[in-house]
């Protein structure tokens, strides 16, 4: 899926959530969504897929550690 599918489907699935919609129709596609959770989940997978593909895919992690010392 590129860029350019993954935000027009994004767009989409937040302008049916704030609708109070679960089914959304792209491209003679339609989707249902059993719940708001579901729905909720798919824009949050979308969202992260967005952000990897503008980063070209680069991921940033950040370790951290405690001791007391003992």
């Amino acid at each position: 899926m590129t860029l350019e599918e993954m935000t027009t489907l994004h767009e989409a699935l937040l302008a049916a959530r704030y609708r109070g919609v679960r089914t959304v129709e792209i491209n003679d596609r339609r989707i249902t969504y059993a719940s708001d959770t579901e729905l909720s989940a798919a824009i949050t997978d979308l969202e992260g897929r967005i952000a990897a593909a503008k980063e070209g895919g680069k991921r940033r992690r950040i370790l951290t550690s405690a001791s007391k010392g003992l």
